[in-house]
């Protein structure tokens, strides 16, 4: 899936190196965790695209739902056997749940490494003062970095966030520093708050002052990566240790290919046909029916990708309908073979795609915002049953 395209601008190789723990990750690109996306088969793809170098981060796990041993939650923690390091993304509210959770992963060795998500900023979260709320609460905050970090032993503990809740009540800074004095291996800043969600611009600076002000452990940037380049120019403009990609690499897991060449100062990119496209839409259906268990669910759960891979090709309005309603595998392959799969990649389809809505109202629970050292009203009953997001 490569031809004679050119990289700009290229990475150094001393700059290639991030531990996360004992962990080595090289080049130092991590997939960000999105619910119902980063599932086992679609870790496969990218992973098998960056031939296996890389963080691979599962979807979020809740941590209620895991010490109840929620039979979805059950699933979504399978990793393949080729999957290493295994890497588990914990939301949780309450310190003692989120230390059993963590102390249930390293007893049965669900996986060697913890991710905490602070960054998420979907209502059902935000709402029980979760996700991109709960770093507002400081002392919360530093209650469940230390039960995480207590718990887990040898495993090393990161974690995720956003620049603070809005505007007027930003957190990164001082979630930062919790984060260093107890004992957090790694951080990764996505450049907006929670009431911009995916619009507007990452604000790139706001990472590079988050490296200036916790220089103790790597700090990795996120937001607006859509290609190698962005990578390579996040790291030189920030001077953050590694990145993570999320939006980018919908429909389009040969990203992790790019970022590994451009990491390694090869000049080659991927620049498929639609032909191959298909094919790894085809790999991608079947792959999920198998980790399901039902070809035809894993083919549904598949319609959602199927906008992501056309992204800028000539496909008409209603094969698109077509095939985001299609429920088996032969149907998908047939209606793919009735495209004109000889176009070439399409100019322009590197750039921005998923979700991009921003200044939404934040939604948080009562008096959420009246002292940020006031936790009462917080505990195990705000958690989630449910994980995925």
């Amino acid at each position: 899936m490569r031809d004679n395209g050119r990289m700009t601008t290229l990475a150094p190789a001393s700059s290639n190196m991030l531990r996360i723990g004992p962990h080595a990750v090289q080049p130092p690109v991590v997939l960000a965790p999105m619910a119902g996306i980063t599932n086992a088969p679609f870790r496969t793809l990218c992973r098998e695209f960056s031939g296996g170098k890389g963080l691979f981060v599962s979807e979020m796990i809740t941590t209620r739902a895991l010490v109840e041993r929620n039979e979805k939650t059950m699933q979504l923690i399978h990793f393949d056997e080729t999957e290493t390091p295994r890497s588990i993304q914990l939301y949780g509210v309450d310190p003692v749940t989120v230390g059993k959770a963590v102390r249930m992963i390293v007893d049965e060795d669900l996986a060697d490494h913890i991710d905490l998500n602070f960054g998420c900023p979907v209502p059902k979260v935000t709402r029980k003062g979760g996700g991109s709320a709960l770093p507002f609460k400081r002392p919360l905050l530093r209650a469940i970095l230390h039960e995480a970090v207590t718990n887990a032993g040898a495993l090393p503990v990161t974690m995720k966030m956003r620049k603070g809740i809005d505007d007027d009540h930003i957190t990164y800074l001082d979630a930062g520093r919790i984060a260093v004095e107890e004992g957090v291996t790694a951080i990764a800043l996505h450049g907006r708050t929670a009431a911009q969600h995916y619009g507007g611009t990452a604000d790139w600076d706001a990472i590079a002052r988050l490296k200036e002000h916790v220089p103790e452990i790597p700090v990795l940037g996120n937001g607006d990566i859509w290609s190698a380049a962005d990578a390579l120019r996040m790291m030189r403009e920030t001077g953050c240790d590694g990145v993570v990609v999320g939006r980018g690499c919908l429909g389009r897991p040969w990203l992790f290919a790019d970022l590994v060449a451009a990491f390694e100062g090869r000049e080659d990119y991927a620049r498929p046909t639609l032909r191959q496209v298909a094919d790894v839409m085809l790999r991608h259906a079947t792959l999920l029916g198998e980790w399901i268990g039902d070809e035809s669910r894993g083919v549904v759960d598949f319609r959602k990708h199927v906008a992501w891979y056309l992204k800028g090709f000539a496909v008409g309005s209603e094969m698109r309908k077509k095939l985001a309603i299609t429920s088996s595998l032969d149907e998908l392959g047939a209606q793919l073979s009735e495209l004109d799969l000889d176009q070439p990649w399409p100019v322009g389809a590197d750039g921005p795609r998923g979700r991009t809505s921003g200044n939404n109202r934040v939604v948080l629970p009562d008096g959420w915002l009246k002292d940020p050292y006031d936790c009462a009203g917080v505990g195990a009953d705000a958690e989630l049953d449910t994980s995925g997001g």
